[in-house]
C-alpha cells in the first residue's frame, strides 16, 4: 500500500459521490492523468473488457479484498474524462454499513482500479506506462487511491435503509407447543 504523496502538485478534486441511499457516483480512473505508481490510462482502455464483461462481472471491493465484497455496479462506461461508475453499497453487508461511517469521517475516501495489463507502452524520456487497454477486475473504495484525485465528494446522513439494524426482541412462548407453531409459520 502506497501512502498519499504530498509532493504531487494536483489538487484534491472531488470524483465520486455517496449518496444517503448508497448509490456511488464519480470516476474510478482518468484518462491522461499520472498516478503515483507512474501509470496514465490512455482513452478507450476499458472498451474492450466492458463489452466482453459486462458491468455485473465488475464487483465493488472494499480496499481491492475480494473476500470483502461491499455493493454492485450499476453502470461503468467510458466517456470523454475517464471511467465513470454508477453503484450501491448493500444495506445487508455489515461492512458497507462500516464504510458509510468510514466515508462520513473521512477515513476511506478513495476510488481504485484492479485490472491486468493487455497492452501498455514506456515513454523513453519520461518513463510514463501509457495503459492502452486494460482487463478491468474489480472497482473499489479505498483509504489511499493510486490516483490522487480519485476521492469520495460527500457523505450525507443514512436514512433506511442504511441506519443501523433495530434490536428485536423475540416474542417469549409460554409453551414448547406455540414456539413449534411460530417456527412452523416462519418456515413456510
Amino acid at each position: 500500500m502506497l501512502a498519499p504523496n504530498p509532493s504531487i502538485d494536483t489538487p484534491l478534486q472531488p470524483r465520486a459521490a455517496i449518496f444517503p441511499d448508497g448509490r456511488v457516483e464519480g470516476y474510478a480512473s482518468l484518462f491522461g492523468e499520472i498516478d503515483q505508481a507512474r501509470d496514465m490510462v490512455m482513452p478507450g482502455a476499458f472498451a474492450q473488457t466492458l463489452r466482453l464483461r459486462g458491468v455485473r462481472r465488475i464487483p465493488m471491493l472494499f480496499q481491492h479484498d475480494p473476500a470483502e465484497p461491499i455493493g454492485i455496479w450499476h453502470e461503468i462506461v467510458e466517456d470523454w474524462r475517464g471511467l465513470r461508475v454508477r453503484g450501491r453499497l448493500i444495506p445487508d453487508v455489515v461492512r458497507a454499513r462500516e464504510l458509510l461511517a468510514l466515508l462520513r469521517e473521512g477515513a476511506a475516501d478513495g476510488l481504485s482500479i484492479g485490472f491486468k495489463t493487455v497492452k501498455a507502452h514506456v515513454e523513453p524520456k519520461s518513463r510514463i506506462r501509457k495503459l492502452d487497454q486494460i482487463d478491468l477486475w474489480e472497482i473499489s473504495i479505498v483509504t489511499f487511491p493510486l490516483l490522487p484525485g480519485a476521492r469520495v465528494r460527500a457523505v450525507k446522513e443514512a436514512k433506511p435503509p442504511f441506519a443501523p439494524p433495530a434490536r428485536t426482541r423475540k416474542p417469549v412462548l409460554p409453551d414448547p407447543a406455540a414456539r413449534r407453531r411460530v417456527l412452523y409459520q416462519r418456515a413456510v
